[in-house]
């Protein structure tokens, strides 16, 4: 028998190792592919769960979101305008204020300050954005019973008019949760425990400027003692839900209150978020909104970082 040379072992033990190294490189892609997906790596995403339907967001697609939301509400039309609106934001930036765009295209909407849109500050401006997308949605008439895509592309002018639909059915379950028709239904990873404080007086000031300055929100009382006035917490801010007309009404504006909050909490430093027996606490923030006691449906409790 000829014996075998060692070169022969040495080879083999070599095509061993480099297939065992395959394997686990892509076991460890297909894993690392599969968290990914499901938001287990990569930065923290807001998470929106309605109808069964799932949708993840950053903070910051998450922050102007809301904002189209709220400036819709302020100009009181139907969710049908928000859905719209959100589609084509997503279509048209991935829901992100960029700087840049086709031509001098600029912010969420990409409109265009050769266009007569606005200068390029106000276009950066998504309140401002939103509103001028309103305005033009607004001025056709049956706009809320047009197909998405046709609403949408009257109002942009794309050169890519389908696109817009591709994005319907997470802009519909976003509106549900951010007008408060979906409850607790909105949660976000909320700003990092690094001693920064947060500012009431900047959480009112954003929701009258978004909602509108009818808008109240008020400091929450210290409370009383020694006989004397009770002194404004300097961490809270109420903002009193009015009771509505309709039927259910009330809550729906409680929710759309508390999402929007939870949706600008890395941005205005909230640590917590409490309405309707429910509660989002930014230290654990991946339980969702958690049974709480003592918390009414009669108005919005936020409380900012100390």
């Amino acid at each position: 028998m000829w014996p075998v040379p060692l070169s022969v072992f040495s080879h083999r033990a070599r095509l061993l190792r480099a297939a065992v190294a395959c394997a686990v490189l892509l076991g460890l892609a297909g894993y690392l592919a599969a968290q990914l997906v499901t938001g287990g790596v990569g930065p923290p995403r807001c998470v929106v769960r309605a109808g069964g339907v799932q949708v993840r967001l950053s903070p910051e697609q998450t922050v102007n979101a809301a904002t189209i939301e709220a400036v819709a509400a302020s100009r009181g039309l139907p969710e049908r305008a928000v859905t719209i609106a959100l589609a084509t934001a997503l279509q048209e930036s991935g829901l992100r204020n960029i700087r840049h765009g086709d031509r001098d295209s600029q912010g969420l909407f990409q409109q265009r300050p050769s266009q007569g849109w606005g200068s390029v500050q106000q276009i950066r401006d998504p309140v401002y954005a939103a509103g001028q997308f309103y305005d033009d949605l607004v001025r056709m008439p049956g706009y809320s019973r047009l197909p998405l895509t046709v609403a949408a592309q009257r109002v942009q002018r794309s050169g890519f008019p389908q696109a817009y639909a591709k994005h319907e059915t997470e802009a519909v379950v976003l509106t549900g949760a951010l007008t408060g028709r979906s409850g607790a239904a909105l949660s976000c990873p909320g700003p990092p425990d690094d001693g920064e404080a947060g500012d009431p007086v900047r959480v009112r000031a954003a929701l009258k400027r978004e909602f509108g300055p009818e808008t109240e929100a008020r400091p929450a009382l210290a409370g009383h003692g020694g006989g004397q006035q009770a002194a404004p917490s300097p961490h809270t801010v109420l903002v009193p839900v009015p009771k509505a007309a309709a039927p259910g009404r009330a809550g729906q504006r409680g929710w759309e209150i508390a999402h929007w909050a939870v949706a600008h909490s890395d941005e205005l430093r909230i640590e917590r978020v409490s309405y309707g027996g429910r509660e989002w606490n930014a230290r654990n923030s991946g339980a969702g909104w958690r049974p709480a006691k003592g918390i009414s449906g009669a108005e919005v409790r936020i409380d900012t970082m100390r």
